[in-house]
């Protein structure tokens, strides 16, 4: 579907100083940052346009897609463009039951797009173990993991890629903010440690969703500072470590709850990271540009986290390509506003993807549906004027 003029069109960046000064010396991203594709949207861009008017003049090497759509991996097709492809929570059950069902998963959008696209990842689920799900998703997911991975053995592509479950922060728990007393949440525990197997006999990393708004929303003694990578005249003091931003002390949580798990050494990919411009207070552009050129610098100068030194999350995706109208607002209506471009393809802010000190470029030619007037609003108005010329 084209997009349409008359929908609300998010607010735009604005032209600020520390824009300017950002723009001069924004370093280079690592190596190993890429951008999240979602397509909860009522108004998409055309997946071509999507590639090759904003992924590639921009320099994204990396895409995760929230699902397999044959538009997307088709347009991806040819590009060199390392493609992480999702399976939605609804079909874990069905792919849990039947090794024929995730065989046949795999054919259609693994094996079938494979000798062009780069495929990278296979995310089993979306955040299946998050809080609010409760247990609907999480007895399904290790067994359509290990189906997955079955299927992939078969088609002889498992050695391409990997098997992965992306899993929401609030998978392990941390009562207080320090890194040093997380551990996964008893009710996730048992699976947790199945996953947590399957992943490490696979060499599989651990994908993690950080939600740093959500987070911030939380704690309130926190300040903003600490969420944007702001310099921190107080910072979260762990023992023998010191916690200057919020990624840091996510990442070094996760390894904690890892290392209690016994599973201190498994790698981490971080599969969500970003911040919104509308739904919230302080979702803002100006704010969503600081934490994620904040982060894109961060994670440039590879200096690790106190418990990892020098370790980077092998990927990070940030989070998300563009805004989506349809996506749930059960954990508020920010959850439509995390788009880096507008529906339309227009950046809101600067960060740094690939493309080093430039400004975004924004899709170009989008075809919009042509104005058409609401014709049960006219007469509404023609009503109104009748009664006021009556009265």
């Amino acid at each position: 579907m084209r997009p349409s003029r008359q929908h609300p069109m998010p607010s735009q960046a604005p032209a600020l100083p520390l824009l300017l000064l950002l723009l001069a010396v924004a370093p280079p991203p690592a190596a190993a940052v890429g951008v999240n594709w979602g397509f909860a949207s009522s108004h998409p861009l055309p997946a071509e346009q999507v590639v090759h008017g904003l992924l590639l003049p921009n320099s994204v090497t990396r895409v995760r897609l929230s699902a397999a759509s044959p538009d997307a991996l088709s347009a991806l097709a040819g590009t060199g463009v390392a493609v992480t492809v999702g399976v939605p929570n609804e079909l874990l059950r069905p792919l849990a039951a039947s090794r024929k069902a995730a065989a046949a998963w795999v054919h259609d959008n693994v094996t079938r797009y494979a000798s062009a696209v780069l495929f990278e990842y296979i995310a089993v689920g979306d955040d299946p173990f998050l809080l609010n799900h409760g247990q609907q998703f999480q007895p399904f997911v290790v067994h359509a993991a290990a189906n997955i991975q079955q299927a992939l053995d078969d088609a002889k592509l498992s050695k391409k890629m990997k098997v992965v479950v992306p899993c929401s922060s609030d998978a392990y728990q941390n009562t207080s903010t320090l890194p040093s007393k997380a551990y996964f949440r008893p009710d996730v525990n048992k699976t947790m440690v199945e996953l947590l197997q399957f992943l490490a006999n696979h060499s599989s990393p651990f994908m993690v969703e950080l939600n740093p708004i959500l987070s911030f929303q939380q704690k309130k003694n926190i300040s903003l500072e600490y969420y944007t990578f702001q310099l921190m005249s107080h910072p979260i003091i762990d023992g023998h470590n010191k916690y200057e931003n919020y990624f840091d002390a996510s990442i070094d949580a996760l390894i904690t709850a890892l290392t209690k798990a016994g599973f201190s050494d498994m790698g981490i990919v971080v599969g969500r990271a970003g911040w919104p411009t509308d739904g919230a207070a302080n979702a803002t552009p100006a704010i969503a540009q600081s934490f994620m050129t904040g982060l894109v610098n961060h994670l440039a100068r590879k200096s690790g986290t106190p418990l990892r030194p020098k370790f980077v999350p092998t990927e990070t995706y940030l989070y998300s390509l563009s805004d989506e109208d349809q996506c749930s607002i059960a954990r508020g209506t920010y959850e439509r506003h995390y788009g880096i471009f507008t529906f339309d393809g227009q950046a809101k802010y600067y960060v740094n993807l690939g493309q080093g000190a430039k400004a975004l470029k924004n899709a170009p030619d989008v075809d919009y549906l042509p104005s058409k007037w609401c014709w049960l609003a006219w007469e509404c108005v023609i009503c109104i004027q009748q009664l006021l010329s009556a009265a």
